[in-house]
C-alpha cells in the first residue's frame, strides 16, 4: 500500500486566515478520497480559540508559538525577539518528526517559522496572499516558496510572476454546502419572500465603529429592512442591550415587518447570506469572497490606514470598481448620506446590476485549484 502524503498546514490568528485554510483542507481530503490518495494532515501554529474547529476536522495540531511581525517600530518588537527564534526551534522539532511532503502556509502568526524550517528541510511551500497588499509573513515567506497563491489578481504583481498565480480565496464549505434559495431561506428566517434582509457583519471580533452607527441609524435602517446585525464576540452583550432598548421606541408595526436580531457570532452564516439583499461589512478579504460566493451587493466601509496598513482599503477599491459594493470611509459615515446609499442599494435595478458584478467577481473553485497543486507538489 502507497503511503499517505503528508500535508503540513499552518497559518493563524484570525478566522481570515483559518477558514480558508480549513477549506483547503477539506478540499483536499475530497480529491484524495475521489483518487484513492492517502493522506494525513497536521496542523502547526499557535492554540487559540480556532484549536477545537481545528482538530473537529481530524487534523493534528503542534503547538507553534506566536511571535507577531510588525512593520512599524514598537518596544514590543523586541519583547518578541526571543519568542520568535523559540518558535523556528519549536517549527524545526515538529517538523522533523513528521517531515510532511509539503507546506501550505495561510500567513498570519507563526506561519513563518513554519515556512522557513521547511525550506530548511527542502520540503515544498504553497503560500497563499488572501489581500490585495501582501502581509508581512507572505512577504517573507515568498522567498522561501515554491509556489504563490492570490486571492486578488493585481496582488500576483507583488511576488515573481514564474511562481505566483491568481486563485481567488477560497471560503468556508460550510456555508457553500448549506446554500438555498433566497425564497426559502427568507420564510426560514420568518421574513416575506418581498421583504428585504440587510446583513451588518462586524467581523469574529466585531467592529466598535460599525456597530456604534449602526444603532446610531438603527431606526432608520428598520423603516427599509429586515437588519441581521453580528456584532463580534467582544462587544455583543451591549450593543445587543442597546440595540433591544432602540427597537422598544419603534412602532410595533414596523417590527413585526422588519425585525432587528443581534448574535455575536456565527459559523453558519449560510442562511442570512442566502436570504439576504445587502451586506453592511468592513472590507476583510474573506468577507469579499464570502458575499461575491453569494452574489449579494454590499456596502463595505475598509479599516482606516492606521489600523490595516492599507489592505482592507485597496481590498475594498479593488472589489468596488467592478460595481459589486459601495465603498464608505469609516471617517465619511454620514447618517443621512448613508441611509440614502442603502437605499439606492436596495432599489430593484440598481441591486441587480451590483449583484450581478458580485457574481462575476466569484471564483469558486479557489479551494479545489489550491487543494490541487499541494497535492502535485507533495507527489513531486
Amino acid at each position: 500500500m502507497a503511503k499517505k502524503l503528508r500535508i503540513g498546514l499552518t497559518g493563524g490568528g484570525s478566522g481570515g486566515h483559518v477558514y480558508p485554510l480549513l477549506a483547503v483542507a477539506s478540499e483536499i481530503n475530497r480529491i484524495a478520497s475521489e483518487n484513492q490518495i492517502g493522506v494525513h494532515m497536521r496542523y502547526f501554529g499557535p492554540l487559540d480559540e480556532f484549536s477545537e474547529v481545528i482538530q473537529s476536522k481530524n487534523i493534528d495540531i503542534k503547538k507553534i508559538p506566536s511571535a507577531k511581525l510588525r512593520r512599524y517600530i514598537s518596544f514590543q518588537n523586541i519583547l518578541d525577539v526571543p519568542k520568535f527564534f523559540f518558535s523556528i526551534l519549536c517549527a524545526l522539532w515538529h517538523l522533523l518528526w513528521y517531515m510532511p511532503d509539503v507546506v501550505f502556509s495561510k500567513g498570519g502568526t507563526s506561519a513563518f517559522p513554519v515556512v522557513l524550517a521547511a525550506w530548511l528541510y527542502r520540503i515544498p511551500v504553497l503560500i497563499h496572499e488572501s489581500d490585495s497588499v501582501p502581509g508581512l509573513t507572505n512577504l517573507l515567506s515568498a522567498k522561501f516558496a515554491t509556489r504563490i497563491a492570490c486571492g486578488f489578481e493585481g496582488v500576483c504583481e507583488k511576488f515573481r510572476t514564474d511562481l505566483a498565480a491568481y486563485t481567488g480565496n477560497p471560503i468556508r464549505t460550510n456555508l457553500l454546502e448549506g446554500r438555498i434559495n433566497k425564497i426559502d431561506a427568507k420564510k426560514s428566517l420568518g421574513l416575506e419572500s418581498e421583504e428585504p434582509l440587510v446583513l451588518i457583519l462586524g467581523g469574529s471580533q466585531g467592529s466598535q465603529a460599525i456597530n456604534e452607527f449602526t444603532l446610531t441609524v438603527l431606526p432608520q435602517l428598520l423603516e427599509l429592512s429586515a437588519i441581521y446585525h453580528q456584532t463580534g464576540r467582544a462587544n455583543f452583550e451591549e450593543i445587543n442591550r442597546l440595540g433591544k432598548d432602540i427597537a422598544l421606541t419603534i412602532s410595533p408595526e414596523v417590527i413585526a415587518k422588519h425585525p432587528y436580531r443581534c448574535e455575536g457570532f456565527s459559523d453558519e452564516l449560510n442562511k442570512y447570506y442566502s436570504a439576504a439583499d445587502l451586506v453592511i461589512a468592513r472590507a476583510g478579504a474573506g468577507t469579499i469572497a464570502e458575499i461575491s460566493a453569494f452574489a449579494i451587493p454590499s456596502i463595505l466601509i475598509p479599516l482606516p490606514q492606521e489600523s490595516s496598513s492599507g489592505h482592507q482599503r485597496t481590498n475594498a477599491y479593488e472589489y468596488g470598481k467592478g460595481g459589486a459594493a459601495i465603498i464608505i470611509e469609516q471617517d465619511n459615515l454620514v447618517p443621512a448620506i448613508f441611509i440614502k446609499q442603502v437605499k439606492d442599494a436596495l432599489s430593484p435595478q440598481i441591486n441587480t446590476q451590483m449583484s450581478e458584478a458580485a457574481k462575476k467577481w466569484n471564483k469558486p473553485d479557489a479551494a479545489k485549484i489550491i487543494a490541487l497543486e499541494a497535492i502535485r507538489l507533495a507527489q513531486s
